[in-house]
């Protein structure tokens, strides 16, 4: 059986497309954000969230960036649903942390909108934006990569 040399590149392009597309690993869908690892970038490096009474949550979001004072600092974290980009909450950092790195601060009173089973964590450089490391929390579970879920009404 002779094989044309046009029926072998077509073949390779379409196994090189499966393969870019994840599908050989079973991937599709699921690959992780792109991010700049770079710490001049604001990266959220562990979310610990905590279910109150009905759908009301606290937050422990742990930060590390080359804060350098006021030119140069991480400023906010917020909490985002992944769906629509809402922001559902966002903690101010009100100062650079030059010598305490990484860091972690809390917020509570988070007033999750109903049906909202994931959310974002991604946290703000003055500087440079949100393109540093973020953390997807399924808040259905009570750990993943990165973070960690509780739930006291369990």
């Amino acid at each position: 059986m002779i094989i044309s040399i046009k029926k072998i590149f077509i073949v390779g392009i379409i196994i090189t497309m499966f393969l870019s597309f994840g599908f050989a690993e079973g991937n599709a869908g699921k690959e992780k954000p792109q991010f700049n690892p770079d710490l001049n970038y604001a990266q959220v490096v562990f979310v610990k969230a905590v279910r109150g009474r009905g759908d009301v949550w606290y937050f422990e979001v742990t930060v590390r960036h080359n804060d350098e004072g006021w030119d140069h600092y991480a400023n906010v974290w917020q909490v985002v649903n992944p769906e629509d980009n809402s922001v559902i909450a966002e903690r101010v950092l009100a100062h650079p942390h030059e010598n305490e790195q990484p860091f972690t601060r809390s917020l509570g009173g988070i007033k999750m909108p109903e049906g909202v089973k994931e959310v974002l964590v991604r946290a703000r450089c003055n500087l440079h934006g949100y393109e540093g490391k973020t953390v997807l929390v399924d808040l259905t579970k009570k750990k993943g990569e990165d973070y960690r879920v509780e739930n006291p009404l369990d």
